[in-house]
């Protein structure tokens, strides 16, 4: 493991099945998040029916033409000189233009039909889960639905004019975005945050989200281009020590996904307790990963592509200071595990989610019976 970082402690107890993800249409290489797809945002996308949107994580579709669909104007010339009207003759004339006009009306309908049908189809494949492909840029896993209190529509990445700030569409904490990190579309629909794997590339709140002396669900779609070193996905913590993270490893001479956390004061590796995937390949393909924590049963559980993993007891999680963190943790005082590739749909929740619940989470991009406590790159 990279930084000189051991892992003691809570090996993973019930690995289970890598699900992959089928090709879709929300996590696509990024475009870049339409997205998830992405997931960017990853697509975003793909990260989430890209007109371009991904981890990321659309487009606004083209308002109707002008159509003309009454009858052309009719221009005629002075009244004949007969005493009389030709009365055939008119008769004549007005059933042609009848039968032009009802022509041109049957075609505007006809026009239009196929217009609202081509839309309300598009709709419809938007309202879909679009499941992430292996490319970023063609992907999009991320059809969210906007939490209570959320005041930015979920297909607006960032707070309206603050471009370098992530809206938090349950209004809780925007995440400021450093200079190497940018939100870009996911061709599948939405956005996702792509991440350069250097020490200015990341995003991070104000304050601290997570309150780790209670329960908690961490997910977010991740596309990883880094074949080896650690790679933080997302953790909490500025000080000593992260209190959680979520990354991929080498670990034991295999590439693994693994959630963990700290458990003293100090950050000691003896006290980090970690759950971790079988060994899988990790690059170059979106991956839905989420990490849980259950206060009462004292364990904390990693899911890969909604299903469980790895899971591991543990006497409780250290609440070390500091704000959320996307794309790097804090170990031994130093800055690490910094991400290279895409992030979208980016959640959190204040309890645990349940194992069917991060099946949903999984198909359709959000958990409609819980509310999120944080949710960036949704759109």
């Amino acid at each position: 493991m990279t930084d000189g970082m051991e892992h003691a402690n809570g090996d993973a107890a019930v690995p289970g099945q890598n699900a992959q993800p089928t090709p879709p249409a929300a996590p696509a290489a990024p475009a870049a998040p339409a997205a998830p797809g992405g997931y960017g945002y990853p697509q975003q996308q793909p990260p989430f029916p890209q007109q371009q949107g991904g981890y990321g994580y659309p487009q606004q579709q083209q308002p109707f033409p002008n159509q003309g669909f009454g009858p052309p104007a009719q221009s005629f010339g002075p009244a004949a000189a007969a005493t009389m009207p030709d009365w055939e003759a008119l008769a004549e004339d007005h059933q042609s233009r009848s039968r032009r006009r009802k022509w041109m009306w049957t075609g505007g309908i006809v026009l239009t039909a196929c217009l609202l049908g081509g839309i309300v189809g598009t709709a419809v494949v938007r309202g879909t889960h679009d499941k992430p492909k292996t490319n970023p840029t063609a992907s999009a896993s991320q059809t969210g639905q906007p939490s209570a209190g959320s005041t930015v529509p979920v297909n607006t990445p960032t707070v309206p004019g603050k471009p370098n700030q992530l809206a938090d569409h349950t209004g809780h904490a925007d995440l400021a975005v450093s200079p190497d990190a940018e939100v870009d579309p996911v061709q599948s629909g939405g956005f996702a945050l792509r991440l350069r794997g250097n020490t200015n590339s990341y995003a991070q709140s104000s304050s601290q989200v997570v309150d780790v002396t209670k329960s908690f669900t961490i997910s977010a779609w991740v596309y990883n281009e880094a074949k080896d070193g650690y790679r933080t996905v997302m953790s909490q913590g500025d000080g000593s020590s992260y209190a959680f993270d979520l990354a991929r490893d080498d670990y034991g001479g295999k590439t693994v996904w693994i959630f963990r956390v700290q458990t003293a004061d100090g950050g000691a590796d003896a006290t980090s307790f970690h759950a971790l995937s079988p060994s899988v390949d990790t690059v170059g393909k979106w991956v839905l990963l989420t990490g849980v924590y259950d206060v009462n049963q004292r364990t904390i559980t990693l899911y890969v592509d909604g299903k469980p993993v790895g899971v591991t007891k543990v006497p409780g999680v250290w609440a070390g200071p500091g704000p959320l963190q996307v794309g790097r943790n804090r170990s031994h005082a130093s800055w690490g595990g910094f991400w290279a590739g895409v992030i979208g749909h980016v959640q959190i929740w204040q309890q645990p989610l349940t194992p069917t619940q991060i099946g949903t989470l999984k198909e359709k991009g959000s958990v409609l019976d819980s509310v999120a406590l944080g949710s960036w790159l949704v759109g």
